[in-house]
């Protein structure tokens, strides 16, 4: 990075010494025309004054600038006297742009070029009052050979401020630099960035990735060895009880037996493996999610109807209330957000206890809100009861079936859909989780 912002600054102050250079000529050159115009202009008024009325006798006229060349057009374009050349031989003048501007205007100028591009003419024409136009021309160099002759100064110039803006990149560069680096070497605490103040947000946003990388490396540890340590126990415990049948050590009653706890861990192994895949699919999901408007009462009260034999089994009071609500969400998630909630209001719940799912309609969204008299979460483990693998009482979780991972889809979901969620819970009195779905629009 260092090397780049050298080599790009060092480009810039090559690029601006060129064309400053290329500037400067031809600003030269063109404050060079109007002075030498100016010049002309001035011998032309002055000599206006000294010709003689009598154009006819002007070929002993005395130049007091060799350098300048005088010449006398008629009205109809006949050269009458120049000072440098036999009027013989010389074309009618009346085309040329000076002399024509000269007889409209009463003055005019023009700027000629030789082939050979190393000379250029300067002519000033302005008519006199017999009607006739004096015609003042001097020659100097052209624009190029003026270029060739400063090209040494200008090169001599050029080195002295490159190297100047060579060693200002150095230093800007170190300058400039040095708190990302400063930063890059304490990536986990705050840096004073110096006078550079604009980069502070930058510098900032750098140290939050670091920590949520770090923290993201740190929940992905947790996570695989929560995972192997969760299929580890019931794998163990299948091989404990199928190596004991395979022995012929036990009799018809503890085959059953064991056989039962091969089948419940079998079953929650693969609660615990959906659970993963769906999470994992959640986090990794890049594509935008597919939604449909859908009628949350309408599924709420479907997934009631199916839990309710669940519930009954373990004498557990079930009941919907609330009206029709509608959303925009996936039809899958929001399934799954809904059948977490009450089956684990069911789990958790005490002997002859209830769960209440209230759905309506507010002000600020559909509202969805899940109560039940269970056992309850201490307020120390609340903050943490979405995390993954979490488990206030992991003895009895496990004994109810629970993969630990349940509030965890939840809250992935709900974030999915821009939707909020809240919990109110008293030990030993019942746990209420209430989610909001952003307003829909009709």
């Amino acid at each position: 990075m260092r090397k780049k912002i050298n080599t790009e600054l060092v480009l810039i102050a090559a690029v601006a010494i060129i064309l400053t250079s290329i500037f400067a000529t031809f600003t030269y050159y063109r404050i060079f025309q109007t002075e030498v115009f100016g010049s002309l202009r001035t011998c032309a008024h002055v000599l206006a004054q000294t010709i003689p009325d009598e154009t006819s006798d002007l070929g002993d006229y005395q130049l007091v600038d060799e350098a300048l060349r005088i010449t006398v057009i008629a009205e109809d374009g006949t050269v009458m006297m120049d000072s440098n050349a036999d009027i013989g031989e010389m074309s009618n003048h009346r085309a040329r742009p000076e002399i024509k501007e000269a007889f409209l205007e009463g003055e005019g100028q023009d700027v000629r070029k030789s082939e050979t591009l190393e000379k250029s003419t300067f002519y000033y024409a302005m008519r006199l009052n017999d009607g006739n136009v004096l015609r003042v021309a001097k020659e100097t160099g052209s624009i190029y050979s003026m270029f060739l002759d400063v090209i040494p100064s200008l090169m001599l110039i050029a080195c002295i401020l490159f190297a100047f803006c060579v060693a200002l990149a150095y230093f800007m560069t170190k300058s400039f630099i040095a708190p990302i680096e400063k930063v890059a070497e304490n990536l986990d605490r705050q840096v004073d960035v110096g006078s550079y103040k604009e980069l502070t947000p930058f510098l900032v946003t750098i140290q939050e990735q670091h920590k949520n990388i770090i923290k993201s490396a740190k929940m992905r540890q947790d996570f695989t060895a929560n995972v192997t340590h969760e299929l580890k126990t019931p794998l163990t415990a299948i091989s404990g009880y199928a190596e004991l049948i395979e022995s012929g050590m036990t009799g018809e009653k503890e085959t059953r037996r064991f056989a039962k706890e091969i089948h419940r861990g079998a079953n929650r192994l693969l609660h615990l493996i959906n659970d993963i895949l769906q999470l994992s699919e959640l986090d990794t999901r890049e594509t935008a999610l597919e939604t449909e408007r859908l009628n949350l009462y309408g599924m709420a009260y479907t997934c009631v109807e199916m839990l309710r034999v669940n519930a009954e089994a373990q004498k557990i009071t079930l009941k919907m209330t609330g009206d029709f609500a509608w959303i925009d969400g996936n039809r899958g998630m929001i399934d799954e957000v809904i059948y977490n909630l009450c089956s684990n209001a069911i789990r958790y719940n005490k002997e002859n206890g209830s769960v209440e799912v209230h759905v309506e309609e507010t002000p600020e969204g559909a509202l969805l809100r899940v109560s039940d008299t269970g056992i309850g979460i201490p307020k120390k483990h609340q903050e943490r009861i979405f995390e993954r693998f979490y488990r206030v009482d992991k003895s009895r979780s496990k004994e109810r079936g629970g993969t630990g991972l349940g509030l965890a889809i939840v809250k992935h979901i709900v974030a999915e859909h821009h939707a909020q969620i809240s919990l109110e819970s008293e030990e030993g009195v019942g746990t209420t989780i209430t989610v909001l779905f952003p307003k829909v629009n009709n």
